[in-house]
């Protein structure tokens, strides 16, 4: 949903590429870009580990509940700043954690959402 959203706000001038890891949630992604007839947006296989993104080609970066699920959050964070460009900003949306959770917190869902 963020690439679309991103592909809309970028216009016709501007460009999005969304990373994914799995054949199907590319497969979905371009149907669905297909279908909305966004030719802005393209889908690419990889992880936020390793980017498939050239450096310095972005404006902003976003990660949407990606993070969180990354053990190397330095090595993340070194990608993202690899892929920014000079004045580039990021912007995300996860739980990002340096340490484990203890067993009685991973079960309050208070502490999880807002």
């Amino acid at each position: 949903m963020d690439s679309f959203l991103a592909a809309l706000w970028v216009g016709r001038e501007g460009r999005v590429i969304g990373v994914d890891m799995t054949p199907e949630m590319l497969d979905r992604s371009r149907s669905m870009a297909a279908r909305l007839g966004l030719d802005n947006v393209e889908f690419r296989e990889g992880l936020i580990e390793d980017v498939p993104v050239e450096d310095g080609w972005a404006d902003v970066v976003i990660s949407n509940g990606v993070i969180n699920l990354c053990p190397d959050k330095i090595g993340v964070y070194r990608q993202i700043y690899r892929v920014l460009r000079p004045g580039g900003r990021m912007t995300v949306a996860d739980i990002c954690l340096e340490r484990p959770v203890p067993e009685e917190a991973l079960h309050d869902i208070d502490l999880w959402t807002g």
